[in-house]
């Protein structure tokens, strides 16, 4: 699994031009791809002349659009080009669960993409290695370059740094509507909070909008990244491992134990929560592929959204 740390590493502080993810920029940039004839073809839809009418958007926030589509896991670069994905499939496809990103499962995925992986250094590192509650920006940023020393990142400037971290607060604070988050769809879950002006932190707790499925489907995505070779998972690495739902959700202890007692029913068996002589672990009785975890989330999804509307 890899980390900050890992040999070959390569940070990423910077593609959003200083642009949060907005609502209605994955759909577009799903829909661009989709309807491109081939792979080599779409990575041009965010290049060519037509691009900036295509988006409806100036040139920079283009290239922040292709940005937070990859980042997110809706699309994919590939050495044929740009591709969708089955996150992209799932959401925006001809029978995607939630064309208009109308429903909190669909966000928590979409976090859970941007948040669980190093891909983005700041994101990752904040959720998954800061251990404090309440934070300055300032004093992140300095923890950064600091890691940036150690592992001999090159070229890692300090306002590089400070716009990435301006540009990832501004993406998790605020609401529907608010300019300072820029009508962010992150900000619809709560997960950073503002104390002042110049002070934040993180919303750690229970997250009730987080329906069992996601949390299912990620957490054995993070069991096939963490130790896929092994029969049992321990409520540790669960809560407290880098990448895991415990940190990526920020949920607290009490909210994680709840929903593991569900695991045996919410797999169908396949997994098992067990507190023996003291040891709490999760036991993996069948292993299940990704492609079924996937279809299976779809349909929870599918049946969630027709209650709602029913």
């Amino acid at each position: 699994m890899q980390n900050l740390k890992s040999d070959g590493y390569r940070p990423t502080f910077s593609g959003h031009e200083t642009f949060p993810l907005r609502y209605g920029w994955l759909q577009k940039a799903y829909r661009a791809v989709d309807d491109a004839p081939s792979a080599k073809a779409a990575v041009h839809v965010f290049r060519d002349p037509d691009s900036i009418a295509r988006f409806g958007v100036g040139r920079n926030m283009v290239g922040a659009i292709r940005y937070w589509a990859t980042a997110a896991g809706v699309l994919d670069e590939t050495e044929e080009g740009l591709e969708t994905t089955w996150l992209g499939d799932l959401l925006f496809g001809k029978t995607g669960t939630d064309p208009y990103l109308e429903e909190d499962a669909s966000l928590w995925l979409l976090h859970w993409n941007l948040v669980s992986r190093p891909r983005l250094t700041s994101a990752y590192w904040l959720f998954n290695e800061y251990r404090g509650g309440s934070f300055v920006r300032k004093d992140i940023e300095e923890q950064l370059l600091k890691l940036a020393l150690e592992c001999g990142w090159s070229r890692v400037a300090p306002t590089t740094v400070d716009r990435d971290l301006q540009c990832l607060l501004r993406s998790y604070i605020g609401g529907r509507g608010s300019s300072e988050a820029g009508d962010s769809i992150l900000a619809e879950l709560g997960l950073i909070r503002p104390m002042d002006k110049t002070r934040s932190r993180l919303s750690r707790g229970r997250k009730p909008t987080l329906p069992d499925a996601v949390f299912l489907y990620c957490f054995k995505e993070f069991w096939e990244r963490f130790s896929p070779s092994q029969s049992t998972m321990t409520f540790e690495n669960t809560a407290y491992a880098p990448g895991s739902p415990g940190r990526v959700f920020l949920l607290d202890e009490d909210d994680i134990v709840e929903r593991l007692e569900r695991l045996e029913e919410n797999s169908d068996g396949s997994l098992v929560w067990s507190e023996t002589a003291g040891l709490r672990q999760i036991i993996r009785h069948k292993d299940r592929s990704m492609k079924t975890e996937r279809r299976l989330l779809k349909d929870a999804l599918s049946r969630s959204r027709v209650q709602v509307a029913a």
